[in-house]
């Protein structure tokens, strides 16, 4: 049996036993979620049945067992942060729709110069911009054709060896994910934290004071990992020219040829984009310049929070036509519901059930056991501590669910020994991004596992080397950067 199957039937088991044992510490609305718990964090691990499903499952089950009522369970589906999630995914399918994204990949490929180690090292800067901004896996996607396409041609003028290929697509994947803990819509993770924090703590971040905190934690293990990997080394540059002006420049040019001029879609849908852009980093600026107290500043995060910039955004798609005369538009509805819906969802559960946890105690017990078990009640340590859990539990199960799970216990330990739970809370936040050393670790991973020339002994060598690396840059970045952005 696989791991599937084992979880299939071992949830439910765990789920009646624990309904049956008596837990007296614990109140009754406590017992029966802990249960409900259980169940799903089994799933989560083994993927039983889809991530979503488990989360529906996990609000189903709570609202069928008393734990609190249906109003309550389900409101979390309606969190602001569910509609920021929404309007970013809409535009980043209208980049897709249009082939923005790629027309962007391919004219920045273009200006690096057309040496083998600068288109390399161009893809893997460009997989790391582009994941800041829409998913880590749609940027896989989009760059890793085109890389298999760069080595193709390069191929043509002098070998580029198996090794040289095996690193450059695997960082493709690697910065992917890298490069979304950046800003708060790079990655689910983010959204979660953010929403958890803001829900459960009462704190809210900017767009900006997030980005403040991200940018350099994700540039440093970025430049970390290519000082690792050293992808402009290698077997490929033995003996060969440093320019193949020839065959890469024309097959960049080729390419862009193939998209032909800028359509009004792609016009429109960069209107959007930079429209959120700057809506969601002006309250940052202006706070800079204003302070956060003034009058203006908080009128406009009143009026303007970064869901509804994004809603406003991806309204935009839908009004900004490309052709009046056929009445057709930016984004059509047809377009817009292939987004990620799983995603929103399994948000939504898991800020249920954390919710539920906080309401019915369940919480400040796991943070008093936690405490006792690990003797870890300081501020600093219990953020490694955090990071640490965060990072290999997103080696077994996906970063969306590693945050689902990990946030809210992390707040509850942190407010069970009086200590503030912000740090620990976004330790764990950016720590679920850092899974690397399998191909089930993230969809970058499995994406570019799948083209066959990624040995699995190179993705866990690299891998076990960037979570540690991952953990010791988040901790460092977290005490240096919190005073400036909270402490």
């Amino acid at each position: 049996m696989n791991s599937k199957s084992v979880g299939l039937f071992l949830g439910p088991i765990l789920f009646i036993l624990i309904l049956c044992l008596p837990f007296p510490t614990l109140s009754p609305a406590a017992h029966r979620l802990s249960a409900v718990l259980l169940w799903v964090v089994v799933y989560w691990i083994t993927e039983a049945i889809p991530l979503p499903s488990t989360a529906l499952l996990g609000a189903v089950l709570a609202i069928l067992l008393g734990v609190e009522k249906s109003a309550k369970v389900l409101a979390p589906f309606a969190n602001p942060v569910i509609f920021l999630f929404i309007g970013s995914f809409l535009l980043a399918k209208a980049m897709e729709a249009h082939h923005l994204d790629k027309r962007i990949s391919l004219w920045l490929l273009s200006k690096l110069g057309h040496s083998q180690a600068r288109a390399f090292l161009g893809v893997i800067f460009l997989s790391f911009t582009l994941s800041m901004w829409m998913s880590n896996t749609a940027a896989t996607v989009i760059l890793l054709p085109i890389t298999l396409g760069l080595i193709h041609t390069m191929e043509k003028e002098h070998k580029v060896g198996a090794k040289t290929k095996s690193k450059v697509l695997l960082l493709i994947a690697y910065a992917a994910s890298i490069g979304g803990i950046a800003t708060p819509v790079g990655t689910p993770p983010n959204l979660i934290g953010l929403g958890l924090i803001r829900d459960l703590v009462g704190a809210r971040f900017s767009f900006f004071q997030w980005m403040t905190l991200g940018v350099p934690i994700s540039l440093v293990t970025l430049l970390l990992l290519l000082l690792i990997t050293k992808p402009w080394r290698g077997d490929a540059f033995k003996g060969a020219s440093p320019k193949i002006e020839g065959g890469l420049g024309s097959s960049l040019e080729s390419q862009r040829k193939e998209l032909g001029a800028l359509t009004a879609g792609e016009r429109n849908t960069m209107v959007a984009f930079f429209a959120a852009v700057l809506l969601w980093t002006l309250p940052g600026f202006l706070a800079i310049v204003m302070g956060n107290d003034h009058p203006l500043v908080i009128r406009y995060n009143d009026l303007l929070p970064e869901s509804v910039v994004a809603l406003m955004a991806a309204l935009l798609l839908f009004i900004l036509p490309t052709s009046l005369k056929e009445m057709k538009f930016t984004l059509s509805w047809e377009q817009a519901t292939t987004i990620d819906w799983g995603t929103i969802l399994l948000f939504g559960g898991g800020m249920s059930l954390g919710t539920l946890m906080f309401a019915t105690g369940l919480a400040e017990h796991l943070g008093q056991t936690l405490i006792a078990w690990t003797h870890v009640n300081s501020l600093w340590p219990m953020t490694f501590f955090s990071i640490v859990i965060a990072v290999f539990l997103s080696e077994t199960t996906s970063n969306t669910a590693a945050a689902n799970m990990v946030v809210p216990v992390m707040i509850a330990m942190a407010q069970a020994a009086q200590i503030n739970p912000i740090p620990p809370a976004l330790g764990a936040t950016l720590g679920a991004s850092f899974g690397f050393m399998l191909p089930i670790s993230t969809p970058p991973n499995a994406i570019a596992y799948s083209t066959g020339l990624i040995p699995i002994r190179l993705m866990v060598r690299y891998g076990i080397v960037l979570d540690l690396v991952g953990i010791v840059v988040i901790f460092t970045g977290l005490r240096l950067l919190w005073p400036m952005i909270g402490g």
